[in-house]
């Protein structure tokens, strides 16, 4: 009986030293997660030859690398010299004027040429050549021009990316392309965003430009490595099959895609509440600091642009992933509803953490919209062979409405104040998201 109860409590505490604790329920899960991300990354890919793939997205960190300098370091060089929110205003509209200019016959061309790369090539040295009149030419006439360039060449240069990265890999694999994209892109603007506010604090504002200009020679290295026989040029204008390959569907047709129509118009709503923020926010920034307190200010500045590129670099990929596996939709009313918040805590809330925070959420509805549009776009324009063409004629929409938020907001700071203006953009956000819950379907095909 001893010899039997001996043998019971010696097993006992065996038996609960061999037993593995209890892993917590979240880590299978996001292994379950990751290893399908990683199988859907995997199947993919495509024939294209690795110099291509690595190419582009390379062309895609240095061409963020070469935009970083506008808008935000703008708005605040700008600040510096003594300019008003309302002249601020009226040269980062002068950009987004000529951007809208810019869109729609870029896409056009980047539909119709089979010279993509030469198209980007030339769209990136006009922008360097816009970044050293930034540099070397701070007299308002100067500053306009510069503006303008860089607002009538960032849209073809965006249109011959999306163009070269559809035509290398196809609709199938575009939302993983579109999110490497990204990834890539946001990087390259994080790793800048830091670089240039150290050169502008060191340097001066103009360090910052003329690092944007010296960038375009690496952009363009980039750019040469992407092999042109990989560019197929039916797949890359997001036409049919077969003969349809060869057709264009004629332009005025797109006046019947309703559905085109109705995301622009969301994405104007958004536009309305987010072109103006940050800029907003580092003209307020820059009025705040003296000459005394300039590097302060850059460096202020340079964190808050880098903050929602990280974001964005981490989260793109996974909004690709998510969007084959939920749907376009829901994804698109989980980034709208992101940019009320925003806006909100802007609205209310006056201070730098304030400030990082919501550049937080701008990463994430940042990640979500810039994906979304272009595989929304796809999949609304299949077998038109007018991809790049509908991609303008939502980025001229976009582009208006940007051009309207930052001259607008920077009346409504100037008359109004602060909360006045970020309550606007709280509405223009919450009308987007009732637009795309209510009018708008789901885009994603059931089969490809």
């Amino acid at each position: 009986m001893s010899g039997a109860g001996l043998q019971s409590d010696t097993s006992g505490p065996q038996q609960l030293a061999s037993t593995p604790p209890r892993a917590s329920p979240r880590l299978p899960r996001f292994h379950k997660t990751f290893s399908r991300y990683r199988d859907a990354q995997r199947s993919l890919r495509v024939p294209a030859s690795r110099r291509s793939r690595y190419g582009l997205d390379w062309v895609n960190f240095f061409v963020a690398d070469m935009q970083t300098g506008y808008g935000s370091f703008v708005a605040f060089y700008l600040a510096g010299l003594g300019w008003s929110q309302e002249m601020i205003g009226l040269a980062l509209t002068t950009d987004n004027l000529f951007a809208v200019i810019g869109q729609i016959p870029g896409g056009a061309l980047a539909d119709s040429t089979t010279w993509k790369r030469g198209l980007a090539g030339g769209a990136i040295l006009v922008i360097a050549a816009a970044s050293v009149i930034l540099a070397l030419g701070p007299s308002p006439w100067l500053i306009y021009t510069a503006q303008a360039l860089h607002g009538l060449t960032a849209g073809v240069t965006t249109a011959a990316i999306a163009g070269i990265s559809l035509g290398i890999v196809g609709r199938s694999a575009m939302s993983y392309r579109v999110g490497r994209n990204y990834r890539f892109s946001a990087t390259g603007n994080a790793v800048t965003g830091a670089g240039m506010g150290i050169a502008g604090s060191y340097f001066g504002p103009p360090a910052i430009f003329l690092a944007s200009a010296a960038l375009s020679i690496p952009a363009l290295a980039a750019l040469t490595a992407i092999r042109a026989e990989e560019i197929d040029y039916a797949r890359a204008r997001n036409a049919g099959a077969g003969d349809a390959a060869t057709r264009f569907q004629r332009i005025w047709d797109l006046r019947k895609n309703r559905l085109l129509f109705i995301f622009a118009g969301a994405l104007v709503l958004f536009q309305l509440a987010d072109a103006a923020m940050l800029p907003a926010i580092s003209a307020h920034l820059g009025q705040d600091h003296n000459q005394n307190g300039i590097i302060t200010g850059v460096m202020m500045i340079g964190i808050l642009v880098i903050i929602p590129q990280v974001v964005v670099a981490l989260a793109a990929p996974w909004v690709g992933y998510h969007s084959e596996r939920a749907g376009r939709k829901p994804l698109l009313l989980v980034g709208l509803g992101v940019q009320v918040v925003r806006a909100l805590i802007l609205a209310l809330f006056d201070n730098y953490p304030a400030f990082a925070v919501a550049q937080v959420l701008d990463g994430i509805t940042g990640a979500i919209i810039g994906v979304l549009t272009l595989l929304v776009v796809i999949d609304l324009t299949a077998g038109t062979g007018r991809f790049n063409l509908a991609r303008g004629v939502v980025a001229t929409s976009s582009s208006i409405a940007a051009a309207l938020s930052t001259a607008g907001s920077g009346f409504l700071i100037d008359h109004l104040g602060r909360t006045a203006a970020f309550l606007a953009m709280v509405a223009a956000a919450a009308a987007a998201v009732l637009v795309v819950a209510v009018l708008l379907p789901e885009t994603k095909p059931e089969k490809y």
